[in-house]
């Protein structure tokens, strides 16, 4: 008795392995493509529309965009979120922005539903310009480190869909005004979305805090640990709520 033909299968699988690819690493292609369909605006257009507004905000906009990595930094107990670019002599401040509101405590995402904003070293998915929240970036929540710990714990359903984003209605995520997207957007999209990091801390390690325990885990000083490493590079700002604060630095904006 013969065999079925293997064949017409072998190719449907590796087609539907390559659509799930084509939908988990090309954003950058489909997504235009849909907006386009569905008469939404595309990247390009919003940082068309803002191109006006930014070259008054920013008095050196090519030295912002110039394709050298960025940072943010988000600190959840002091509610606010710091743009940095790194320059030959180091990490430069660039702005400040306070969260426009908040969820959860102190502590890393755990589950979905849990209300929390997470904690680590993220990477830069991609960009929303057609957010309910007017903008919005979203990071790669749950990483590398988040999904190992989850294994190890035994948890699942870890949540998904973190952003920054404009308004101040959130759950899970950080936002920062209509404003303050608008900023971070056209900034981070013109600069290469690649070439940001995000860092969510729990606090500002930089100030000497002691980091906060987490009940039901035994991995937060782990966490912690590494994330205060990290955050050395990056000084301490004086005055860091002002968004006129390094005034000296050529990066910083002309005005709010």
């Amino acid at each position: 008795m013969s065999s079925l033909p293997r064949k017409p299968y072998l190719v449907a699988l590796a087609a539907t392995f390559g659509l799930v690819l084509f939908y988990q690493f090309g954003g950058p292609i489909w997504r235009p493509i849909k907006a386009r369909l569905a008469g939404e605006k595309t990247v390009a257009e919003v940082l068309g529309e803002l191109e006006p507004l930014m070259a008054k905000r920013y008095h050196n906009l090519e030295a912002l965009t110039d394709g050298e990595p960025m940072s943010i930094l988000a600190f959840k107990d002091e509610q606010r979120l710091e743009l940095w670019k790194q320059r030959e002599t180091g990490w430069e401040f660039v702005r400040s922005y306070p969260f426009t509101g908040y969820s959860g405590k102190l502590g890393p995402k755990l589950r979905e539903g849990d209300g929390q904003i997470p904690e680590g070293i993220y990477k830069i998915e991609y960009l929303n310009p057609n957010s309910s929240y007017h903008l919005s970036i979203k990071v790669d929540y749950p990483n590398s480190f988040d999904r190992k710990m989850a294994e190890a714990d035994g948890r699942e359903g870890l949540g998904f869909d973190i952003f920054i984003h404009g308004s101040s209605a959130t759950i899970g995520c950080i936002p920062i005004g209509d404003h303050g997207i608008e900023d971070l957007f056209y900034l981070i999209a013109k600069n290469g979305y690649r070439n940001t990091t995000a860092i969510i801390s729990p606090v500002d390690f930089r100030l000497g805090v002691t980091p906060p325990v987490v009940d039901g885990i035994g991995w937060e000083a782990d966490l912690y640990a590494s994330l205060a490493k990290k955050l050395q590079k990056y000084s301490t700002v004086e005055n860091p709520t002002n968004e006129n604060a390094n005034k000296a630095s050529i990066l910083t904006p002309d005005s709010p």
